[in-house]
């Protein structure tokens, strides 16, 4: 069956990180209360949409953040370990601008390669299981929308790789908010169309995290 299918990639909400680490994979990191009212916020985004397939990475923020928009459809929410945040080298540590992490000598050896990159996932493997995940929830919903949540890195390589842009970049230039959509918009299995938007602007503008690596 062909058609227009459209599989919103949804980036979870804020997370609760009082002791600022860079959290990765690391069981244990919920929403907090603001990360809440931005899932709600994204589910309200999507009322008007034609859901029928709803999937996220099974880290608990994102599982979370699927949560309402699952309860406002009436559908599960499935898990598919391919949309989970990337590996990264530093995962349980302190690491932010300006804290001189990436002026240790220590460090210099894992961050020696910005390109595959070297302190973590390789942005191609990265980009191959997300356009997996992608794909999968395309053909679960023919027709129709999907949504899938799932982290940052992921997202917006997953979208230079669907554009056809090299996918090694500069952090601070991602365009993929908290809680922000990325539609991937399909005739049949091919893209024709990607759009972005930010149900949760207002609440992101109060969200100390929006900016930092550490709300991945």
């Amino acid at each position: 069956m062909s058609g227009k299918t459209v599989v919103h990639v949804l980036r979870h909400g804020e997370v609760h990180n009082p002791d600022k680490i860079l959290y990765g994979r690391l069981p244990g990191f919920r929403l907090s209360e603001l990360g809440v009212q931005m899932a709600k916020a994204a589910a309200q985004g999507l009322a008007d949409r034609d859901v029928v397939h709803v999937v996220a990475s099974p880290l608990e923020r994102a599982q979370q953040t699927a949560e309402p928009i699952a309860a406002q459809f009436g559908l599960p929410v499935g898990v598919d370990e391919r949309l989970i945040e990337s590996a990264n080298w530093f995962e349980g540590k302190k690491v932010s601008p300006g804290d001189g992490s990436f002026r240790d000598p220590r460090n210099w050896w894992v961050l020696r390669d910005p390109v595959t990159p070297s302190w973590g996932e390789a942005y191609r493997t990265i980009a191959e299981r997300m356009f997996a995940a992608l794909h999968a929830a395309r053909v679960a919903a023919e027709g129709r929308e999907a949504v899938c949540v799932s982290h940052q890195l992921p997202i917006w390589t997953l979208r230079r790789y669907a554009e056809r842009k090299r996918l090694w970049h500069d952090p601070r230039r991602r365009q993929c908010g908290l809680a922000s959509l990325t539609s991937f918009h399909f005739e049949g299995a091919k893209i024709v169309g990607v759009g972005y938007s930010e149900p949760a602007a207002h609440l992101i503008a109060m969200s100390p995290t929006a900016r930092t690596a550490k709300g991945a």
